[in-house]
């Protein structure tokens, strides 16, 4: 039956697809009539095309008399696969936290709603979703706002299609400490820092660079472990992140640049590739930024389970 999608009526098939994606269940269908002056085909072809389109369980409707022909039930995903418009490709941060969590699962409910699929793939460190984006195995990387303005500044052709606003990315950054004797930062600590991460690397540098200590470069999946087994001394990390919160002693930031760009680390935005702007504004068109964040707070607050 797919190999008919080939033929006149099936190419008229996915031309309707299309069209029939963005109507809602329950609502009335346009006209054969319609259809045949906005496609520019015959009748004959839209009612058949129409008649595959129920053939391969994409479409019920059903007539009712002078009132018109309505959409009684649709499969998204065969209707989009009919239409060749494959689903958006995001890169998003391991979902190590529950806003994480939050905010994966708000995306993907928030195009679920308007009609429309979106896949997530998951990625250590904002330098590799970048990465992932310019080399076009993503179509937009969730960074946050601080990561995204040195990005843009280094790479001209990307560009922020949507921001959510402080404390949507992480709650906040801490310091934290291996030794809960500690009371605060001194000369010959070791510090761990993952470099794939710009937000830690910044804020590390900003707020140790009074003090004389030794950096180590570490995968930031082995804080925990490094931490725990005294192989560092310090670390700043995201306060999301339970296993951190219940285990170490943290302590606020004390140096002025770190508080002031913590705030933008803290807001998490979509950067996509300058040249699919207009591409990229129709698809998220319908998907509002409200929708998102409605769900990453029903996740975090354990009202909803998180599903991405």
């Amino acid at each position: 039956m797919w190999e008919r999608l080939y033929s006149k009526n099936g190419l008229a098939a996915k031309k309707i697809a299309e069209l029939l994606n963005k109507i809602e269940v329950g609502t009335k269908v346009p006209r054969v009539a319609d259809y045949s002056e906005r496609l520019n085909i015959g009748r004959g072809t839209v009612q058949q095309a129409i008649k595959l389109l129920e053939e391969m369980k994409a479409i019920q409707t059903e007539a009712r008399g002078h009132l018109g022909t309505f959409l009684v039930w649709k499969d998204d995903d065969v209707l989009l696969e009919i239409a060749g418009i494959a689903p958006l490709i995001g890169s998003m941060p391991l979902p190590y936290s529950r806003k994480y969590e939050g905010l994966a699962s708000g995306i993907v409910e928030a195009f679920e709603s308007t009609g429309k699929r979106v896949n997530l793939i998951y990625m250590r460190g904002a330098t590799n979703r970048i990465e992932s984006l310019r080399k076009k195995r993503c179509d937009y990387a969730v960074v946050s706002k601080m990561t995204a303005d040195i990005t843009l500044s280094d790479y001209p052709n990307l560009k922020i299609l949507r921001s959510f606003g402080e404390n949507t990315y992480v709650s906040a950054h801490k310091v934290f400490l291996a030794d809960e004797e500690e009371m605060e930062i001194r000369d010959g600590m070791k510090v761990g820092v993952d470099k794939e991460s710009m937000d830690q690397t910044q804020l590390t540098q900003l707020e140790f660079m009074n003090n004389n200590i030794e950096f180590v470069d570490v995968n930031y999946m082995q804080l925990f472990d490094k931490l725990s087994n005294k192989e560092i001394d310090a670390t700043i990390w995201n306060a999301d992140d339970k296993r951190m919160t219940r285990n170490f002693k943290s302590i606020s930031f004390q140096s002025v640049e770190a508080q002031k760009l913590a705030k933008d680390t803290s807001q998490a935005v979509i950067i996509i590739e300058s040249e699919r702007e207009s591409e990229m504004n129709e698809k998220w068109e319908a998907v509002t930024e409200k929708k998102i964040l409605q769900v990453q707070q029903s996740v975090e607050k354990g009202e909803v389970i998180p599903r991405y």
